[in-house]
Parts: structure tokens; C-alpha cells; sequence
């Protein structure tokens, strides 16, 4: 069992991944992407799309950290897909609609919506172009992006997101863009426990934070694990917390 500690988005995270699926998913994995890469001679992009509170960001940043400290492969550059939030003052002075309601969109944060897609989109483009620039990142803490967070400098790209293989007008074209596609499920029970712990983590009160993930996370989920296009490899992360390919 290999315990790995790291930030994601201003809180501190924990996690155990088993030697079966370091050894039989993680490493395989890294060495397909470094095959490709060296294959294709420049910049590749990998694309991980998983519903709210899987561990995607977790096991991106784990990705990154294993590619540096194993023989014949190639550097990994984990970034999210969570720096292109709209900003908390443009979500809480805009509505939407769901279910034929209009809503403020900060009662949906995380939604498809909330997020600026075009923005997404060009920055996306611009990897594959193989420049070199500065990524947003986000802090839960700050409820904002950050501009600059990172810089896009990798031979190996690992984008990880919610939506990146959404099926949906505007979403689903980003996989376009992918060299490789990775999606992350898990059921929805252990997703709301893992949420309802992350909401709290950042500040809400038990009260507060259940009706925002009952309202709005689970919502997102739902779109994930119902409207994810299939990816190069697909894998879930079972009722013991452990990730296992499906085959």
C-alpha cells in the first residue's frame, strides 16, 4: 500500500493506493503514455474525466509524482480543469435555469454552466500547439481561481476535469483535442460521503454543506456517471475505496 499527501485546492488530502493497482494499472498506464509520446515525437495530452469526489485531482498529482520516481518513463504534468470556474462575483450576479426554475448560478457552482467553456477551450488548444504558458489553478478556500498557478511546460500532459468527456453541446468536443482519454466512477453513495467531508473541509457548517451537496453536487455526478462518453481506459474505484480497471 503506497500512502500519498498532497493540496488540492487549498485543502490537504490523504490517500492509499494498493500495489495491485500501482503496479497493474498506474505504471502500465505511464508507460503507454511515454510509448506515445516518444511514438508521436511531441507534446501529447491525456484528458482523466470523473464525477465529484472520485479522487481524480488526487491520483492525477499521484500520476505526476510516480512518472518521477520510475525508471524508462517519461515526465507527467498533472493540471485540473478546476481554474476555469467562473468567478464567485460573476456566478453570484448571474441566473440559469434547471427544471424550468431560474436559480443564481452560485447555487450550482460545479455545474457545466458555472464554468467558461471557451476559455477552457483555447487553453486546451494552446497545449496541443505545444505553448508554453500559465494554467489557473483554484482554492476552495479563496471560492476563486487563481491565474498562473501553473506553467504549461510538459512533454506529457495530464488533464484532469469532471466534464472533459461530457456528452453535451459545447463539452463534447474537447476530447478532440485528446491524444489519450481516462475516465474514474464510482457509485453515488460513496460519492456523497466524500463530498459531504470535502464541503466541510472548506468551511461549511453540516447543515449548510448537506443541502449544497444533496442541491448541487449529487446533481453533477448524476451528469457525470449518466452522460460521460467512453474513454481509452476506464476504470472505478470500488466499494473499498480501491481503483480497479473495468474490463
Amino acid at each position: 500500500m503506497t500512502e500519498y499527501k498532497t493540496i488540492i485546492n487549498g485543502i490537504e488530502v490523504k490517500a492509499f493506493y494498493s500495489d495491485k493497482a500501482v503496479n497493474g494499472i498506474f505504471i502500465p498506464l505511464l508507460k503507454k503514455l511515454t510509448t506515445l509520446q516518444n511514438k508521436l515525437n511531441r507534446r501529447i495530452l491525456a484528458m482523466l474525466a470523473a464525477p465529484p469526489g472520485t479522487g481524480k485531482s488526487t491520483l492525477a498529482g499521484f500520476l505526476e509524482k510516480l512518472s518521477a520516481e520510475v525508471e524508462g518513463i517519461s515526465r507527467v504534468q498533472a493540471i485540473g480543469m478546476d481554474g476555469f470556474h467562473r468567478r464567485q462575483e460573476y456566478l453570484v450576479s448571474h441566473n440559469t435555469y434547471r427544471d424550468g426554475n431560474e436559480i443564481s448560478m452560485v447555487d450550482i457552482k460545479g455545474a457545466p454552466v458555472t464554468f467558461d467553456i471557451d476559455k477552457l477551450t483555447e487553453s486546451i488548444r494552446r497545449i496541443t500547439l505545444g505553448e508554453n504558458f500559465g494554467w489557473p489553478g483554484y482554492d476552495r478556500l479563496l471560492h476563486n481561481p487563481v491565474e498562473d498557478a501553473v506553467f504549461i511546460k510538459g512533454d506529457i500532459i495530464l488533464l484532469e476535469g469532471n466534464y472533459l468527456l461530457l456528452d453535451d453541446d459545447g463539452w463534447r468536443e474537447l476530447s478532440k483535442y485528446a491524444d489519450y482519454t481516462i475516465s474514474l466512477r464510482a457509485s453515488e453513495n460513496m460519492l456523497h460521503s466524500r463530498l459531504l467531508d470535502r464541503k466541510i473541509k472548506s468551511g461549511a457548517s453540516p447543515e449548510k454543506a448537506a443541502a449544497f451537496v444533496d442541491f448541487s453536487d449529487m446533481y453533477n455526478v448524476r451528469i457525470c456517471l449518466e452522460k460521460t462518453m467512453k474513454a481509452d481506459l476506464e476504470l472505478i474505484v470500488n466499494d473499498d475505496g480501491e481503483i480497479v480497471c473495468e474490463w
